[in-house]
């Protein structure tokens, strides 16, 4: 059941990377470009990264199922590896047509910019870490929980 879980919160996780990330980068690229001091978009943008950063961060400390990183790892090393052997068609994966939501175009614009830039395969493989730990994979065994209880042996001798 903790691997379903897994699953679902690895899908969550790449949702927030590439269209909560996404978002983010397409948002500050746009507001240092128009305004090079900052502003308040570029405050936005910062607090979104950061959100995504969290959510990234406490999912590979996280006692969770390694599926919860594995899921979001081989999407973006997937999207990396495709994108190194076939440039076109790893960036007609993203979509901007004018008939796409504005909000969708601006996470894909900003996903497509982390892509080109190396940054989804150096999350990728930060995401991949915690799925080699042998001990991730295990049941956590409750200390509370003992099978034997220990007594000292007083005055016994044999």
């Amino acid at each position: 059941m903790r691997h379903f879980a897994g699953l679902l919160i690895g899908i969550v996780v790449t949702v927030a990377l590439l269209g909560g990330g996404g978002w983010a980068v397409q948002q500050a690229l746009t507001s240092a470009a128009a305004n090079p001091a900052g502003g308040q978009k570029m405050w936005i943008a910062l607090g979104a990264m950061a959100a995504v950063g969290l959510v990234v961060g406490l999912v590979v400390a996280g006692r969770v199922s390694p599926v919860a990183t594995f899921v979001p790892s081989m999407v973006l090393l997937a999207w990396t590896v495709v994108y190194s052997l076939d440039v076109n068609r790893a960036l007609s994966l993203v979509p901007d047509e004018p008939s796409v939501n504005q909000i969708i175009r601006d996470a894909a614009f900003g996903a497509r910019t982390m892509l080109t830039t190396g940054v989804l395969a150096m999350l990728g493989v930060a995401l991949f870490i915690p799925v080699l730990m042998p001990s991730r994979w295990a049941r956590r065994h409750e200390e509370l929980e003992e099978d034997y209880e220990e007594t000292p042996q007083q005055g016994t001798y044999y």
